[in-house]
């Protein structure tokens, strides 16, 4: 069976960040993927990367897209504010009208199809409010990238779901917050899986209800990803799960830490590619050189 290596890229918000560093990581082990499987932040690290390129030149535009990103106020702090209004069905749409500027200005126009992106296979994982199942963008070749990136990002109460004739798509980290099982369902045999849950977020007093149901939420989530990995582990396939996480906790609306992050992600991946068994490693003489210091930028620390 030929090798489908896929990177699997969870969703985080501002946390997003780190996987960018940590694809750089990748790109200077030389591990390319044959498939970039996203959801929510980490469909939108796929989708850039996919149309700029996997190369070094398309992961340091994707870090330049993380920095102006810190800039605009994406996902705006006052969220309780948000969810009031979303409650009494008076969302605010300047939020989502932020996300699709922020995409249309990094060159992700409405004409781009799947069948366009070269080099690599794209699906963006969204969730179906009205079936509860997973919705993955991309195997239709003549669908819309930005469609599926709009979808898998409509995050509530920032981004209300997006109403279709018979779907109603939000976030898919709903159904598939680090998206495993779509990768499998597209014929991976190995996957790495940039994970960006911080169990650091996670009140420790349940009194309130934000509290309550941010520990409902980590309770799903955490049995999604068990159900994922024992589903790979089933089939034979290969998960190198890697968590990343800033030195402090970042909450998925802040994205004014992204160059923080960036550098963070890098070095969390070079490290978790050290302990790697030899024979897994990535290439030898990308892994050499790079304990040598020869393939880092000015002003990264080995």
């Amino acid at each position: 069976m030929k090798r489908k290596l896929a990177f699997v890229l969870g969703g985080g918000g501002g946390r997003g960040a780190l996987q960018a560093g940590a694809l750089r990581a990748l790109f200077e082990a030389d591990l390319y993927p044959d498939m970039l499987v996203g959801t929510s932040a980490g469909a939108v690290n796929a989708a850039y990367l996919a149309m700029r390129g996997l190369n070094l030149a398309g992961v340091a535009d994707l870090e330049k897209a993380w920095l102006v990103a810190a800039g605009l106020n994406l996902f705006p702090a006052n969220f309780l504010w948000l969810t009031v209004r979303t409650l009494f069905n008076r969302p605010t749409p300047v939020v989502s009208h932020r996300l699709q500027e922020f995409f249309l200005s990094n060159g992700l126009s409405p004409e781009i199809r799947f069948a366009d992106i070269q080099g690599v296979r794209l699906y963006l994982v969204a969730a179906d409010l009205n079936s509860g199942k997973t919705v993955v963008f991309g195997n239709d070749p003549e669908g819309s990238v930005l469609e599926g990136l709009l979808a898998s990002t409509a995050l509530p109460p920032w981004v209300s779901p997006i109403a279709k004739p018979d779907q109603l798509l939000m976030d898919g980290g709903a159904t598939s917050t680090l998206p495993i099982e779509p990768a499998l369902a597209q014929g991976a045999t190995e996957i790495i899986a940039l994970d960006l849950q911080d169990l650091r977020m996670i009140p420790t007093e349940v009194q309130g209800f934000g509290p309550f149901m941010a520990r409902v939420i980590n309770i799903v989530e955490n049995r999604q990803k068990e159900l994922e990995l024992a589903l790979a582990e089933a089939h034979g396939v290969r998960v190198r799960l890697v968590h990343l996480q800033g030195q402090d906790p970042t909450p998925l609306w802040d994205f004014t830490r992204s160059a923080e992050l960036i550098e963070i992600g890098y070095q969390q991946m070079w490290k978790e590619m050290d302990s790697w068994p030899p024979n897994h490693r990535p290439p030898w003489l990308a892994w050499f050189s790079h304990k040598l210091g020869r393939n880092l930028k000015p002003g990264r620390k080995s």
